[in-house]
């Protein structure tokens, strides 16, 4: 709870600071339409993090062989490259061999996929801290891997990703400026336009890093909020 107040703090701070800054109005309505276009590269990217990240980890650890080495390989080619990099080859390269993806859709995959990659680690040493006792008091209740995953240790792990989930979400948020390289009219790309236009350096970027702070911090408190939910949860299911 302390966090969340703390958290409150600086958005109303942060708030009042850009609410002071001469010129608001000439700026913040652009800068607010490229805001609207970085939140939804964050969610759909956060979306296609996890759901590749879950896949992937369940891949490793419990898939067939092919699968293992299909994860494997998903986990370290997105870890190993820039995201920059694959931002452009998906963007770039990929008409080559005739797929044509929208610059949306590849900010969202591009950025997904990397920070999937690094979820995926995160979600199997999640997994692996489940007592090993919760694994044998499945087995003596006759259940299924499937089962004792979805029903004993997933739901012990969730909270343990939760926090290291927080951060990986806030470097998706902050890796959405890197879309403004391929034509997408994101807060980082209207920041540009308007200070070639106007050569308010200040004024825009003072703005521009005080809307960022303020998405981060609402992530922060969703995440945090979350994670108390769920410690509640399973507080109460143990007793």
């Amino acid at each position: 709870m302390r966090a969340l107040v703390v958290c409150g703090i600086v958005c109303f701070a942060a708030g009042l600071a850009v609410a002071g800054l001469p010129g608001l109005r000439d700026f913040l309505p652009q800068l607010l339409a490229g805001a609207v276009v970085t939140i939804e590269i964050t969610i759909g990217g956060c979306a296609v993090a996890v759901a590749a990240a879950l896949v992937a980890a369940m891949a490793k650890m419990y898939g067939p062989a092919p699968l293992r080495w299909l994860a494997v390989a998903y986990i370290e080619l997105f870890r190993g490259t820039s995201a920059l990099v694959q931002l452009f080859w998906l963007f770039y390269v990929l008409p080559h061999f005739g797929v044509l993806l929208e610059p949306m859709t590849v900010g969202i995959v591009a950025l997904g996929l990397n920070v999937g990659a690094y979820g995926a680690e995160v979600v199997r040493g999640a997994v692996n801290a489940v007592p090993r006792g919760q694994w044998e008091a499945t087995v003596a209740l006759n259940m299924t891997r499937a089962q004792a995953l979805r029903r004993v240790i997933l739901p012990q792990a969730f909270v343990a990703m939760i926090p290291p989930w927080g951060n990986l979400f806030i470097e998706l948020l902050k890796a959405t400026a890197l879309v403004s390289l391929i034509t997408i009219s994101d807060l980082a790309f209207r920041a540009q336009q308007l200070n070639q236009i106007t050569f308010e350096t200040v004024k825009i970027f003072t703005i521009v890093l005080l809307i960022y702070l303020a998405i981060s911090s609402v992530i922060t408190v969703g995440m945090r909020a979350l994670e108390e939910r769920a410690a509640r949860g399973i507080g109460r299911g143990r007793a």
